[in-house]
């Protein structure tokens, strides 16, 4: 594993032989790795030179410290494109992963000003307010809170909001999904999000909030989304005009 007459810098040879067990699932996320001295006795190299490619790897999100208890493999994040307007569900089944939601609250509420001014609608308008927990393989990856007009978007129930909201919309209420406006920012997690998402006091999330328009430019919904900082990461490609 280590050629120490090779020209590559032994660091960087422990820092791709590490790479390549968590690439091919021989280290998991949460798996303690050995100590420096362990891999000192173990390949025969500096502990100078460990640390060196251990310091890289956290670096580089591959692997944390926990003072006192060792050095970890990080959790893999999710990567989304910011270019295409897709529901969660159908992000997780292009991964290959089960998506499912929990939901929290489900009610028709009438639309306050600012909401009503999002969605397009008038005040006191009917609204749907549906709060749910996103799941990927059952691990909490979003706090959601989606607002969507009643006169608009009619006959959902809570089982119809657990599955596919999206699917719904198109397949049974043959409604063209078209097109969408996110922002992205950084915050820290309220008393809510981290209940919730199952994260510490003060961690980092990622807030979303997306208005989502059908075919004919009618706007249909507004989510309101907390993701998880530690499980998210967001992808766009740029061009220049």
């Amino acid at each position: 594993m280590i050629n120490k007459n090779s020209p590559i810098p032994i660091y960087h040879q422990l820092e791709e032989y590490i790479k390549q067990l968590i690439d091919s699932g021989q280290l998991v996320p949460g798996d303690i790795l050995p100590s420096e001295r362990e891999y000192s006795d173990k390949y025969g190299i500096s502990r100078m030179t460990i640390r060196q490619a251990i310091i890289n790897l956290v670096n580089e999100r591959y692997l944390y410290r926990v003072k006192g208890k060792g050095t970890f493999v990080m959790e893999k994040k999710f990567e989304q494109d910011l270019q295409g307007l897709t529901s969660f569900t159908e992000d997780m089944k292009a991964r290959g992963m089960k998506a499912s939601s929990k939901l929290i609250k489900f009610k028709i509420i009438p639309a306050h000003l600012k909401l009503a001014k999002s969605l397009d609608i008038q005040e006191h308008d009917p609204v749907y307010e549906i709060v749910r927990i996103r799941l990927a393989e059952e691990i909490p990856m979003a706090l959601e809170r989606t607002y969507i007009s009643a006169n608009l978007v009619q006959g959902l129930t809570e089982e119809i909001v657990q599955n596919s909201l999206y699917k719904y919309i198109e397949d049974t209420l043959h409604m063209k999904i078209a097109s969408g406006t996110q922002i992205i920012e950084a915050a820290i997690a309220n008393e809510q999000e981290v209940k919730y998402l199952d994260i510490s006091d003060q961690s980092p999330i990622m807030l979303m909030e997306r208005s989502s328009k059908l075919d004919d430019q009618t706007i249909f919904e507004v989510v309101k989304s907390s993701y998880r900082a530690d499980r998210y990461k967001f992808m766009i490609d740029l061009k220049r005009f």
